[in-house]
């Protein structure tokens, strides 16, 4: 085929105002992803857009627990996964449960159109 690019499990972006922290997530319009990379903005950077991480969730005193399969959001302000849906995007499903105590969470990310 002459038209695929790439399998787009990882896409080389723009990184965003602020830059990028390898490990951590990036949000850029509705395109999220886990950085590969640390950069600085304008700079180019590897970034997961598919896979199973961890990654800093709403903990604790939040009262909010996972389940797995529960729907996940990134709240974009705090720089965390929620499972609150206001003003938030959705990028994956939980993959394992969750504590309210816990500040990590396993999720997958899942492209959405």
């Amino acid at each position: 085929m002459k038209t695929k690019i790439s399998h787009a499990d990882v896409l080389d972006i723009t990184a965003p105002s602020g830059g990028t922290t390898s490990g951590l997530a990036v949000l850029i319009g509705s395109l999220f992803g886990i950085a590969v990379t640390t950069n600085v903005a304008g700079d180019t950077v590897a970034v997961h857009t598919s896979g199973v991480f961890d990654h800093v969730k709403e903990g604790a005193g939040s009262g909010q627990a996972w389940a797995v399969g529960d729907a996940v959001y990134w709240d974009n302000t705090a720089k965390r996964l929620t499972k609150t849906t206001t003003s938030n995007t959705k990028v994956g499903y939980a993959t394992a449960a969750a504590l309210t105590t816990d500040t990590v969470g396993r999720f997958r990310i899942v492209p959405f159109a």
